[in-house]
């Protein structure tokens, strides 16, 4: 039997790095990209892809789970401001 995989703990109070996967916002976020553009979630969580592979970018697709090569990263997006919801 296999240990449960439990999510490594994030600076942000309301943001969660799980191993392997994406980083998972609870509540309303603004989120940055390199290029400055940046999206907004209002949903009660939202997954922030950190493999870089995702067709979705910034969200996260799963795509992770078929990525090979995928070691996580830090996020490469700047979490801007979030919501009291």
């Amino acid at each position: 039997m296999t240990e449960p995989v439990v999510p490594a703990p994030f600076p942000h109070e309301r943001a969660v790095a799980c191993p392997a996967g994406p980083l998972l916002l609870r509540g309303a976020h603004r989120v940055r990209d390199p290029d400055g553009a940046e999206h907004t979630t209002t949903r009660p969580v939202s997954a922030v892809c950190r493999c870089g592979h995702s067709a979705v970018q910034p969200w996260c697709d799963g795509t992770h789970k078929v990525a090979r090569t995928f070691e996580p990263t830090e996020p490469w997006h700047e979490p801007v401001a979030s919501g009291d919801r």
